[in-house]
């Protein structure tokens, strides 16, 4: 493999020199003035006088062949968390236990950390005393107010004493469950910021919950692509730390205005990555495909001469190279898609076009492997 590289790079700068050379040497000719044809056609002769056949150009060639294309917006992003959550304590207290680390899985509800809960409990056992009084009391003032011994108002004094001993006793129970710091939503547990032993007060931050289950790349696409890109399109994601991997997804969001200082406007990529391999904040190449042909008549990108508005190739027929203006469809990869102009089975010189004019001959170095391009995602 290595020698055939090796090889293959030899011949492609040989091509290199031999074109640039021959180049040069065409450029000089197309200087001279109309009166040299009589030097030019003795200097075609031989010393027999027979004609000297001409110098073939070596060249590379590829096979115009069908295969899948597909047209796509390509940008970068940094992936974020769907959802992600601070957990904050709603009490204060010191930390007497905690649960979990940073990278443990956790669900929604599950208990992360407990604080001391002494003087919450003292409160519950006190509410609930009270409470179990005025029961009793209410009870008693019922029975008498049956028997018109009490008035309306008392009675009605004493249920609404009950009641609020028993909203009381809810909300000593609410601050007892507050001693048990619990996660508020499906994730995974990314950041620890308490230590036990420590003394919290309410509302501190202890711990940051991502929930990796989707992922998201926000891409700012420019304004001329807003009538291609739509919702549940495909999307393929290649990350830094992951070089190896091509990644899924779809378009879960378009944002239907333009942002007027940058001309561009977002798109929201969802990942769903079951082999739990991507993370938040990771850096990844986005490519967003919103149209695709199975069956269009493809050539390498290195087979085109000219730019895009008036692309042409060179076409090998028996020997000769004859340079053919072509219509060019989608770009992808290292291949190109000719809409007119071609025919399947057709060679293209993909090396050595420097060197030729239009009915140039050549000699092909790599008879052996005329066809194909390989696909590119990029």
């Amino acid at each position: 493999m290595i020698m055939e590289r090796r090889h293959r790079i030899t011949l492609s700068a040989l091509i290199v020199a031999i074109s640039l050379s021959l180049a040069a040497c065409g450029g000089a000719a197309d200087e001279q003035s109309a009166d040299s044809t009589e030097k030019t056609d003795t200097a075609a002769l031989g010393k027999d006088g027979k004609p000297v056949e001409a110098v073939k150009v070596p060249v590379e060639v590829a096979t115009a062949t069908r295969a899948p294309v597909s047209a796509a917006f390509q940008g970068t992003a940094n992936l974020e968390a769907a959802a992600e959550a601070d957990v904050v304590t709603k009490t204060s207290g010191v930390v007497l236990e905690i649960m979990v680390e940073e990278g443990d899985k956790v669900r929604a509800g599950q208990v992360l950390a407990r604080l001391d809960s002494d003087r919450q409990r003292l409160t519950v056992k006190q509410s609930e005393a009270n409470l179990r009084k005025l029961e009793n009391d209410y009870k008693r003032q019922q029975e008498m107010f049956a028997r018109k011994l009490i008035s309306q108002d008392v009675f009605d004094r004493s249920r609404f004493d009950l009641d609020t001993q028993r909203a009381a006793h809810d909300m000593s129970r609410l601050e007892l469950s507050y001693t048990e710091i619990r996660a508020p939503i499906n994730g995974v547990v990314s950041k620890r910021m308490v230590k036990v032993g420590n003394l919290i007060q309410l509302n501190q931050p202890l711990f940051k919950i991502d929930d990796f289950d989707p992922l998201e790349a926000m891409i700012n696409v420019p304004e001329r692509e807003m009538r291609l890109i739509k919702a549940d399109q495909p999307v393929q994601m290649l990350v830094d730390a992951l070089p190896d991997a091509v990644f899924t997804g779809m378009v879960a969001r378009v944002s239907p205005v333009v942002d007027s200082s940058t001309g561009t406007f977002r798109v929201v990529a969802q990942f769903k990555d079951p082999s739990g391999r991507l993370r938040t904040g990771m850096f990844g190449r986005v490519r967003i495909v919103y149209d695709e042909r199975a069956d269009a008549l493809v050539v390498p990108r290195s087979a085109l001469v000219g730019d895009d508005k008036d692309a042409s190739v060179f076409v090998v027929e028996e020997g000769t190279a004859k340079r053919r203006k072509v219509r060019l469809g989608y770009a992808d990869g290292g291949q190109v898609e000719v809409v007119d102009g071609m025919s399947e089975g057709e060679q293209v010189v993909t090396l050595g076009q420097a060197a030729l004019r239009d009915g140039s001959k050549v000699q092909v170095i790599n008879p052996e492997k005329p066809v194909a391009v390989a696909r590119s995602g990029g």
